[in-house]
């Protein structure tokens, strides 16, 4: 059943697609396809259609393509909701935010570090973008010595249980529940964020 609004003419109309779900739903499509071609072999009209969007919605929301790729390729507001715990906390809470992307939205954005085409110029952003959007942050965050190695350490744990869970689908470990496997593996990983 179509939900129905008038217009202040009184005209009926199809109610508004809600922006925010359209824009997600756009960047998901988008980063589908990175993983799985080469940025230049993605179209617009392919986005769209894995969107169940139009290419204009794509190109009124986002400018062009190499906008809507540049958004794709950020990690900022992704690391911004992976590193919201203090530090003490940290590591418990990047596991239990990777596993809970995993069920709610069927990926992490910032597992696609693990799974996107590296080759060419586009791998060279995306990983110029993790290195400084995540890794960097992450570091700066960390108090004592060698905070950039133990920063990397965390994110090859954190990446590690990211793909066993939400791409080989490890059996075991899906059964476990979030919550045991917070308080198993985040441990684990605070273990790299504090200093020895």
């Amino acid at each position: 059943m179509s939900t129905v609004s008038t217009t202040p003419s009184g005209v009926s109309a199809p109610a508004r697609r809600d922006a925010e779900a359209t824009k997600a739903a756009i960047l998901r499509a988008a980063r589908y396809l990175l993983a799985r071609h080469a940025h230049a072999d993605i179209t617009l009209k392919a986005v769209a259609e894995r969107a169940g969007v139009s290419p204009p919605l794509i190109l009124k929301y986002f400018g062009n393509k190499d906008a809507l790729f540049a958004r794709v390729m950020s990690f900022d507001t992704d690391t911004d909701a992976l590193l919201d715990a203090p530090v003490p906390e940290l590591g418990r809470h990047m596991v239990r935010h990777v596993l809970e992307s995993q069920v709610e939205r069927g990926a992490d954005p910032v597992l696609r570090i693990a799974f996107a085409p590296l080759h060419g110029e586009h791998g060279d952003v995306l990983r110029a973008n993790f290195r400084t959007q995540v890794t960097d942050r992450l570091a700066a965050r960390l108090d004592g010595p060698d905070a950039g190695l133990r920063a990397e350490f965390a994110l090859a744990t954190l990446l590690g249980l990211g793909v066993m869970f939400g791409i080989a689908r490890g059996a075991e470990l899906r059964a476990s529940g979030i919550d045991a496997i917070v308080d198993r593996y985040g441990p684990t990983v605070q273990a790299h964020l504090t200093p020895a």
